[in-house]
């Protein structure tokens, strides 16, 4: 170790060498990054017959919508159609089996102010549309250990291999090749090597360190959480039946938290537990640790700022409490990988399907060139972090369609292995036949509203 010094004698660098790392494993995928997209590729991969690791910093799976408490699925429709599918209706599903997710049924979709008055506060409802009130869609409202417990159960049952605690500190590269990761944990340095290495990381983290260009982009930080002890049924009775009154407070509650969505606080699947995905900070990079660090603390100012207000104010939250803060920052987008293509925000609202469409979210889709990154060979990008511009990301990034991704990501890999090929040489088709085996839906048949684009340049 060498340090460089100022002219007052304090280190500016040091120069510390990477040192040994002891090999821990080794499977024919390594998927870094154990929320809803890694997840999801990890059990795709395993359930095609490979050999899977996977890798989670913390000492749980979900991610952003576990350890995040980004407490709904949705983004997953194409009006009534039931677009995204696969690995998460089977863990809406699962959860629903425990009590632990709560959904509109099929005939209880569709717009009228009844419907919207029994499923809005459970996020059932479309929030891009302009009309009002907003058509009740598919979406699933969820408890965050619920999601823990699932996920457990089929990550077991498929065999995959897990390692929570570790922390993702370098890539193990040959040339331009990926051959596996290092983390550090509390046993020291590890090496887990690979044939494929999936990065479910959310923020390029693995691709970033091979060497693979990316954006710097920067969006919205909040410190989600839950609140007790609220009186659902009175809150939404105030609303409904007094809302000028209602207005006034919402706004001023809005105000106190420096900012939210329209609807900010909903159900959860615990009678009197209602998440609060708020508040919205501004200006602060995910990236930063002074950032980050700074959104935690005033996260919870305002939290508790948020809380004297609405006990004094707003009926049926006279008696709430703060029953947790999200142990995750809600971070929506860092780096942005550069692939083999970039989709833009025009692809998105134009609901382009490409010749190598793989996955798919509400309304659009994903190419499998999005998920390979330029120059490097061995790697499959799954989940926010995808190669999007800053603006397509935005409206593309939530939950359900990382599902998708991560499945296809997970059938492209154990496909790369079972042909001894490079990811890259993988046919889209053929992913999307094995999805479609898997019981999911990618994309590779158009909806009717869909723009063709007829070309794969």
């Amino acid at each position: 170790m060498t340090l460089d010094m100022a002219q007052d004698q304090t280190p500016t660098r040091i120069a510390d060498k990477p040192g040994d790392a002891t090999v821990v494993a080794r499977s024919d995928v390594v998927v870094v990054g154990g929320g809803p997209a890694g997840f999801a590729a990890a059990v795709a991969a395993r359930r095609e017959g490979a050999s899977v690791t996977l890798i989670e910093r913390y000492p749980y799976l979900g991610g952003l919508a576990a350890g995040g408490m980004v407490l709904v699925l949705d983004d997953m429709h194409n009006g009534q159609e039931v677009t995204t599918t696969g690995i998460c209706t089977e863990m809406i599903d699962r959860m629903a089996a425990i009590g632990a997710c709560v959904y509109p049924p099929p005939e209880e979709r569709g717009q009228s102010w009844e419907l919207f008055r029994k499923w809005a506060r459970w996020g059932a409802f479309d929030f891009r549309a302009q009309s009002k009130p907003a058509p009740i869609v598919m979406a699933a409202a969820f408890d965050p250990d619920g999601w823990k417990r699932v996920s457990n159960d089929m990550i077991t049952e498929a065999g995959v291999d897990v390692r929570l605690h570790s922390w993702f500190s370098r890539a193990v590269m040959d040339g331009n090749r990926i051959k596996g990761v290092i983390c550090e944990t509390k046993a020291g340095r590890q090496a887990i090597l690979g044939d494929v290495i999936i990065d479910a990381t959310g923020d390029l983290d693995v691709a970033a360190a091979a060497g693979s260009a990316f954006v710097h982009g920067s969006y919205i930080l909040t410190t989600v959480f839950r609140l007790g002890g609220v009186d659902t049924e009175t809150a939404e009775r105030f609303r409904f039946e007094e809302p000028e009154k209602y207005a006034v407070l919402d706004r001023q509650a809005k105000r106190v938290m420096g900012g939210s969505w329209d609807l900010w606080w909903l159900k959860t699947p615990l009678p009197g537990i209602v998440w609060c995905n708020c508040p919205h900070m501004t200006g602060l990079d995910g990236l930063s640790v002074e950032d980050i660090t700074k959104a935690d603390f005033e996260g919870r100012k305002r939290i508790y700022a948020l809380v004297d207000f609405i006990r004094a104010n707003i009926p049926g939250f006279a008696s709430c409490f703060v029953v947790d803060v999200a142990p995750q920052l809600g971070v929506r987008q860092t780096r942005l990988l550069e692939g083999d293509y970039v989709v833009t925000k025009d692809d998105v609202q134009d609901r382009v399907h490409f010749p190598d469409t793989v996955a798919r979210g509400r309304d659009y889709y994903t190419p499998y060139r999005s998920m390979l990154p330029k120059a490097i060979e061995g790697m499959v990008v799954a989940g926010r972090h995808y190669s999007a511009t800053e603006s397509a990301q935005k409206m593309s990034r939530e939950i359900p369609p990382c599902m998708s991704m991560g499945q296809s990501a997970g059938v492209a890999a154990a496909l790369a292995v079972a042909s001894n090929i490079a990811p890259r040489a993988v046919s889209p088709a053929a992913i999307c036949a094995k999805v479609r085996a898997q019981g999911g839906d990618p994309g590779d048949r158009p909806s009717a509203n869909a723009k063709i684009m007829e070309n794969a340049a």
